[in-house]
């Protein structure tokens, strides 16, 4: 194999590795995003066993998270869960509602560190920037060994294409149904995408295309009032 070649398949083996990494970030912080809400919702809770069920679900999504977090490769946000963790199985032990608040404050203040250190891993995790997008471009013009990145990238260009509709759909349900239908329904299509997230038997389209149908459906629930 000539240096030519050999150049070309280091360069196409780091984008490859760039863009899985970037997509496990993406999960992770979705799956953490999830374990926020229900750290959240059993801080509110008044009785006890209400506050440990959904201190168990967010502890679980963490747990779940530990791979993606791994490939993603965010030291920063892999301590900060560790410690959103431990808080977390301190919470499901304690005896009291105050002391299981008080380990749940903790867990929810360093879930949300890693969520911020994850966020900024992710747009500066490449140092190579803009280049890489050249470097995509030329080598989709080359024939040959590069088929598993083009499907990747096929793939995910269906699914954004398929999402368009329902992009339009969501954005005209957005201004013409009354607030709390609308809210109400996409909240449904948004925890039923954390939920499949969550999954570890999905198959890299059918996660894809979750991340995105929630990307998508949180950018539209910003727009909807509280319905106060």
């Amino acid at each position: 194999m000539n240096k030519t070649y050999t150049l070309i398949y280091a360069m196409v083996f780091l984008l490859f590795a760039s863009f899985k990494t970037s997509t496990e970030c993406e999960y992770a912080g979705s799956n953490i995003g999830f374990a926020k809400t229900q750290t959240e919702t059993a801080i509110a809770k008044d009785d006890i066993n209400q506050a440990r069920f959904f201190a168990y679900k967010a502890l679980n999504a963490i747990e779940k998270s530990k791979k993606q977090l791994a490939e993603c490769g965010c030291a920063y946000a892999e301590i900060d869960m560790e410690e959103g963790l431990q808080n977390l199985k301190l919470a499901t032990k304690a005896t009291s509602l105050s002391a299981t608040r008080l380990l749940l404050e903790r867990a929810l203040e360093h879930t949300l560190h890693g969520l911020e250190s994850l966020g900024a891993h992710h747009l500066h995790m490449s140092k190579y920037g803009n280049d890489f997008l050249v470097l995509n471009t030329k080598i989709a013009k080359i024939n040959g060994p590069f088929s598993k990145e083009e499907g990747v990238n096929t793939l995910h260009e269906k699914i954004d294409s398929s999402l368009e509709k329902y992009k339009a759909s969501l954005n005209r349900i957005v201004a013409s149904v009354a607030c709390e239908e609308a809210r109400a329904f996409a909240e449904a299509i948004f925890d039923h995408c954390e939920k499949e997230l969550l999954r570890s038997d999905i198959s890299d389209g059918k996660k894809y295309y979750n991340l995105r149908t929630k990307q998508i459906t949180a950018a539209a629930l910003l727009r909807i009032p509280n319905c106060l």
